[in-house]
């Protein structure tokens, strides 16, 4: 599976970058291709291309503020609180799996 997403907290620093490892961790745990832009307190990094986008089969957001959902049109997006993936990224990524594979 490949799986995008953006990672934000409210100060941008600490909280954005823990939970873009903890998700990119869990997703080569369960063997996807995993691609998580930040948007934190340095601006963006890790910026999803337009191809990044076309090819993903999720988007991921785990945010605490407001991110545009504009270029994620047409693709399953699922927004979460930055919290739960500090808690349980690999539950996380279990999840989608579970509902992916039910819903094909």
């Amino acid at each position: 599976m490949k799986i995008i997403g953006i990672t934000a907290c409210t100060a941008g620093i600490a909280h954005t970058y823990i939970a873009k490892e903890k998700l990119e961790k869990a997703a080569i745990k369960f063997g996807d291709e995993v691609k998580i832009e930040t948007q934190g307190s340095i601006g963006v990094e890790n910026e999803l291309t337009t191809e990044d986008i076309a090819n993903a089969d999720i988007v991921i957001l785990a945010t605490d503020i407001g991110v545009s959902k504009d270029r994620f049109k047409g693709k399953p997006v699922i927004e979460i609180p930055i919290s739960l993936v500090m808690k349980s990224a690999d539950g996380i990524i279990k999840k989608i799996h579970q509902k992916l594979t039910t819903t094909v």
